[in-house]
């Protein structure tokens, strides 16, 4: 999972909503997943259910990823913590799945209760609008400087 992170750590995006960010992070992790050779749900169903007046209905996770020799993954992004999201992720591990949050947003991200594995990705906001272009700036060509001759500008009187 450690090359979702860097996947994910190398994301840059200027203002988007929060539903934009949150999709694009969840592409993101479908798209490693079905790099991987893995079949890759989104809105699977939860062993969770919700809570009533829906209680006949399951929770969904944003993105299952089923491994052939290995447990699931199950991913859920969020831009803020929920209580609900970390029942259910803990609800998950019960039942044998690898539990895998993606947590966005400006300020402190707050770790989550093993085994729940936290994937951390800051952002900025402004005007309710989200951007991340923290990254280190790309390399430039090795031009030499050029060098100029000041000139004087006439005086319009």
């Amino acid at each position: 999972m450690e090359d979702l992170g860097e996947r994910l750590a190398a994301l840059s995006f200027r203002d988007l909503t929060q539903e934009q960010v949150t999709a694009l992070i969840i592409d993101t992790v479908a798209a490693w997943g079905a790099g991987q050779g893995w079949r890759v749900y989104r809105r699977a169903p939860s062993v969770v259910r919700l809570p009533p007046p829906m209680d006949r209905q399951h929770s969904v996770l944003d993105v299952a990823l089923a491994r052939p020799a290995a447990p699931p993954i199950v991913v859920e992004v969020d831009h803020t913590d929920r209580r609900r999201t970390v029942e259910k992720l803990l609800a998950e591990a019960e039942e044998g799945r690898i539990p895998l949050w993606v947590r966005w947003g400006p300020g402190r991200i707050t770790e989550a209760p093993p085994p729940i594995h936290v994937v951390a990705l800051r952002v900025d906001r402004h005007q309710g609008r989200y951007s991340r272009s923290d990254l280190p700036a790309p390399e430039h060509s090795a031009r030499p400087p050029v060098t100029g001759e000041a000139a004087e500008l006439p005086l319009i009187e």
